[in-house]
């Protein structure tokens, strides 16, 4: 196992009727900026709880925070925090809100000439304005860790950001709020999760053997849960075990002590910066190209998932890790999602192409846990992927 340092600082506060919490975590004294999406809180009743919790706090409001949080957006939002004099954030809503609010917490304290040059030069943020998050849809993780990814419109880029500065100082978790998710966010929130956990999974063994298991656990209890949340949205028991995995996946437990890869989300990123196409379906479009394409480097690790997660116990290694491909594959289409890029547009010819060089601009010269993934080979991947 490799060396490490974890520390994760964010209050849970998880379980029914947990959104009146609110009102204990933050100060009193506190300007609060309340964020939000595209208003389904206020259709779905977790508004109202919220606001009656907060009825006795200074509270300004920011709505519209798309999926794929735009800097262009957020910019909007900036300029209410200084007008306001704002000295708190509190995000409600998904991934896409929170991600916006961290970059919010950052930019309010930058002190540089563009907030862009806080993604595009990777500035590492260590202290941001504080933030509090109540979760309204599972699936990135961003509650209970410290990274974000903001779009940018104008030039279809999609970059991430982090730093210890950048962690909530608390997030509520009901999972009751699920029960109102369309069953396509449905869907993309267990193949985010689930690809998030391969991240830190499939790559190569360093005796890791309980983050081995920890991983599996969440990859085994987000294969139970999915067939009955996408049946039942209603069902506590699988909505609960399906949010606490989502966390789960990304608070930075997992990948202590082990290699990660993230090549999967860097390519898949720019398939939604060009095509606006959802986070989670760009994964399960580069994934299986990705474990094809470096399949030499990855087939001890795909042969132990193929046996542990998919129980294939006959056949060679290399012959059970092509099946370990094969069942990831299956898995995201079982939930809806196609997994080639010319399922989503016909205008894939060139995007190849496009991303190599996008990745050569920006010195991404070494993708992946071996950094051996050139932007050539980014090439070969994503025309796999067609």
């Amino acid at each position: 196992m490799n060396n490490f340092q974890f520390k994760n600082p964010v209050k849970i506060i998880f379980g029914k009727e947990t959104i009146a919490n609110v009102a204990d975590e933050i100060p009193k004294d506190a300007n609060v900026l309340l964020l939000y999406g595209g208003g389904s809180i206020k259709k779905n009743g977790v508004y109202n709880q919220v606001k009656d919790a907060l009825k006795e706090y200074s509270i300004t409001e920011f709505g519209g925070i798309p999926a794929n949080p735009e800097y262009e957006v957020l910019l909007e939002a900036l300029q209410v925090i200084k007008d306001n004099d704002i000295n708190y954030l509190l995000a409600v809503g998904g991934g896409s809100v929170i991600d916006g609010t961290k970059f919010l917490s950052a930019a309010a304290l930058y002190t540089g000439d563009t907030p862009w040059d806080i993604l595009k030069n990777s500035i590492r943020t260590e202290v941001g304005m504080p933030f509090g998050t109540v979760l309204t849809l599972p699936a990135t993780g961003s509650e209970m860790n410290s990274g974000a990814v903001i779009t940018r419109r104008e030039t279809k880029e999609k970059l991430g950001m982090g730093g210890p500065g950048l962690f909530p100082q608390f997030s509520i978790l009901d999972p009751r709020v699920i029960s109102s998710i369309p069953q396509r966010q449905l869907a993309n929130g267990i193949a985010d999760a689930f690809t998030h956990v391969l991240e830190q999974y499939m790559t190569y063994s360093v005796g890791a053997l309980l983050q081995d298991r920890f991983a599996e656990s969440v990859l085994q209890t987000l294969l139970e849960v999915a067939p009955k949340v996408l049946k039942d949205p209603t069902d506590y028991e699988a909505i609960s075990n399906y949010m606490w995995s989502c966390t789960m996946a990304l608070n930075g437990l997992l990948m202590q002590g082990v290699p990660t890869d993230w090549a999967v989300h860097a390519i898949g990123h720019e398939l939604t910066a060009l095509y606006g196409i959802d986070h989670a379906r760009t994964l399960a479009i580069i994934a299986p190209s990705h474990y094809e394409y470096n399949f030499e480097t990855k087939k001890d690790k795909l042969a132990q998932y193929a046996e542990r997660i998919w129980n294939v116990t006959e056949g060679t290694l290399e012959e059970k890790a092509r099946i370990g491909i094969e069942k990831t594959e299956s898995f995201y289409k079982g939930l809806g999602i196609d997994t080639k890029l010319s399922d989503y547009t016909s205008e894939y010819e060139g995007t190849a192409e496009t991303i190599a060089n996008r990745f050569k601009e920006r010195g991404w010269t070494g993708l992946g846990e071996h950094k051996s993934i050139t932007p050539e080979k980014v090439e070969e991947i994503v025309k796999m992927s067609y």
